[in-house]
């Protein structure tokens, strides 16, 4: 009988026992890594359900308040801001954007005042105060870019004074960090972060996000391609984050996330700087409805999730943060 030769290596040795997976796990996910994003209104209801996003809803104050202590009790100390605002408080000129009073400043103080030791971010763009759905202002049918930067960076500078620990434009103007950073130095907000969404791609995996703030109806058909990134591109992704890491972006995000790790960790190959990724709405949505329906099982979720940290990012913002989180500290 011929002798048999075994393999010296077998590699399947550290997969045999659960505990020897975890213990040679490469990358990890634990609830600092998870920042969960919120959706306030002006409404009576204290929240409302968002059809396209199961298990996510539109919060009035008090409502988002009580989400916060679940959000604390959960192990998440992170949270996104996006409002739903009143159509009849939309016009061209996102003129609401700069109101102090709006949600979103009510809910900044609110939460700074209630939970001082929750990080906010902000979102600095004009899409849900503007009649037309876009990120900027409209000028003879075209987004006139430079006439946008001085309304970002006024707006900015309310959200700053509200109390937001990071800002985070999001809408693809050219020269926005620059003119956001510089309004904030001049104004003495010298601590606050600037979190970039540096390579934000015209994708359509936005739609349930659109439905949530209210800007679907308002866009209709038109698209933003003429300002976010073409999903066929990469050098240009690259071009982006340079770019805004030089005008003083703090950390640098790439959205959306799942879709497009390629990018996250080209981008933290080449920059080494805090990289953030967004798993947006789409890509939350059909996971969620794949769960519920029983087409896939429930960790796809987290299997996501840690592919996000596989692919270099720091920090990720999901829709499932606070159930993940959950999940990992039961």
């Amino acid at each position: 009988m011929a002798e048999r030769k075994f393999p010296s290596t077998r590699l399947r040795r550290s997969r045999s026992k659960g505990f020897l997976r975890d213990l040679v796990a490469e990358h990890k996910l634990s609830s600092d890594d998870l920042i969960q994003p919120l959706f306030v209104s002006e409404q009576k209801e204290s929240q409302i359900d968002i059809p396209s996003m199961p298990n996510v809803y539109r919060h009035n104050l008090d409502s988002l308040y009580s989400e916060i202590e679940s959000l604390l009790k959960a192990d998440i100390k992170s949270v996104a801001i996006f409002p739903a605002i009143d159509s009849d408080k939309k016009n061209a000129e996102a003129s609401h954007a700069f109101d102090q009073k709006n949600i979103v400043c009510e809910a900044l103080q609110g939460i700074s005042k209630r939970f001082p030791e929750i990080i906010t971010i902000a979102d600095v763009a004009l899409d849900p105060y503007t009649d037309h759905g876009h990120d900027g202002l409209l000028v003879d049918g075209r987004i006139d870019n430079d006439q946008t930067l001085d309304l970002l960076s006024r707006q900015a500078l309310i959200l700053a004074e509200a109390g937001a620990d990071i800002i985070a434009p999001s809408d693809m103007m050219d020269g926005r960090v620059k003119i956001i950073r510089d309004a904030l130095e001049a104004n003495n907000f010298v601590d606050t972060i600037i979190l970039s969404y540096a390579a934000k791609y015209a994708s359509s995996f936005y739609g349930p996000f659109r439905d949530a703030v209210g800007s679907a109806a308002s866009l209709g058909k038109d698209s933003k391609k003429t300002y976010q990134m073409n999903f066929a591109n990469m050098d240009e992704a690259l071009h982006e984050v340079e770019m805004d890491i030089n005008e003083g972006a703090d950390i640098v995000m790439i959205k959306p996330g799942t879709a497009y790790l390629d990018v996250v960790h080209a981008v933290k190959s080449k920059f080494q700087v805090p990289t953030f990724v967004y798993q947006v709405s789409g890509e939350y949505s059909m996971l969620s409805l794949s769960i519920e329906k029983g087409w896939l099982d429930k960790n796809v979720m987290l299997e996501s999730l840690v592919c996000c940290k596989r692919a270099g990012a720091d920090a990720i913002l999901t829709y499932a943060a606070k159930q993940i989180s959950s999940e990992l500290n039961s």
